[in-house]
């Protein structure tokens, strides 16, 4: 994958900050060697990182009993769902490694870095809504990076107790386009609890992440499969009906029947600005058997002649709403990179 272009500032920015990371790591792993010399820790055991709280992550052992733990300085980003080697304290524990991961979620940062926000996820629920309309694009998005991170996607479609004769329609066609593709499609109400009961069995024994856009009610529907948890939910901003954030580290709670969940902190955008256009391109799995099949290596499936991809359009293969989101978020690359270069 490309590397997003910075200008010298933005490079000296970032070797400075990385230093200063770098610095500050240093320290805190001496100080950590100071605290724990002269105590005594447990053996080291397997456990799971259940949430990130700064400068240190809780820990859950494999029978149960969770820990606030110290991170040795070389174990680079742990994050949520993360697999580790940990030794337990008196009062506090010590994470010493970290095993290796199946999968991991990652979004760019305002530097260009790409930075896990979860490890080791099955399923990707993508949970959109009514209110606030559910945009094509930002599916799409989602899928694209589910696809290059070997998450396997759901979609959800929450609060369809506020279907209606207005929306019903694009909301049918949505669904039926999604489902043709291969996608599962869920329909659940969190408030009247419709379809919670399949999307519960979906998860189970799986590890799973909700995301989507604010004010879609991923809180709401972690708050009703999972009663028992406190989870801050945020209504629905009557002003702007874009919603607010509500949800501030990602954690993993454990479902009574089995499987784990990560709530993560909504986005409104996903970035996808780090990626190439061969990238995005294989992000649409419904275009992967054109792949290769144009008349020109380089083709920009546009208006090239012999475009195999836009034979499969024409021919009904490929659907006209994903290509126009293909062709959006393909442009969407190229400002960037202009912005970036403007020679």
């Amino acid at each position: 994958m490309a590397k997003r272009k910075l200008t010298k500032r933005q490079a000296w920015r970032i070797n400075k900050i990385q230093q200063e990371r770098t610095e500050r790591a240093s320290k805190k792993e001496a100080d950590i060697g100071v605290e724990l010399e002269g105590g005594d820790l447990g053996p080291e055991q397997e456990g799971q990182i259940i949430s990130h709280f700064g400068t240190q992550v809780l820990v859950e052992a494999n029978d149960g009993e969770q820990m606030r733990c110290y991170m040795r300085a070389n174990l680079g980003g742990l994050v949520t769902g993360d697999n580790v080697i940990w030794r337990a304290g008196a009062e506090q524990g010590v994470v010493v490694a970290k095993l290796d991961r199946r999968s991991e979620l990652q979004r760019p940062n305002m530097y260009g870095e790409l930075k896990a926000v979860a490890a080791n996820i099955d399923y990707m629920v993508i949970v959109v809504a009514p209110e606030p309309h559910a945009h094509r694009n930002l599916i799409d998005r989602y899928l694209v990076a589910a696809e290059m991170s070997d998450i396997e996607p759901v979609l959800c479609l929450n609060k369809v107790d506020l279907l209606n004769d207005e929306n019903q329609a694009h909301f049918t066609q949505l669904i039926s386009d999604y489902e043709a593709i291969g996608y599962p499609f869920i329909q659940a109400s969190a408030k009247t609890e419709n379809g919670l009961d399949e999307l519960k069995a979906l998860l189970k024994d799986r590890i799973s992440v909700f995301v989507g856009q604010s004010g879609v009610g991923k809180s709401s529907i972690i708050s009703t499969l999972l009663p028992d948890e406190d989870i801050r939910v945020g209504a629905l901003s009557e002003q702007s009906r874009k919603g607010r954030h509500t949800t501030t580290t990602a954690t993993l709670f454990h479902f009574p029947s089995g499987g784990d969940l990560i709530d993560s902190p909504g986005i409104r955008e996903f970035g996808l600005w780090h990626m190439e256009e061969q990238d995005i391109l294989e992000g649409f799995k419904e275009f992967q058997p054109y792949v290769g099949m144009c008349k020109f290596r380089d083709c920009k499936h546009q208006a090239e002649p012999g475009c195999a991809i836009k034979q499969a359009l024409e021919e009904g293969h490929i659907s006209e709403g994903r290509f126009a989101s293909y062709q959006q978020i393909v442009e969407s690359l190229d400002q960037v990179n202009m912005r970036q270069d403007p020679s």
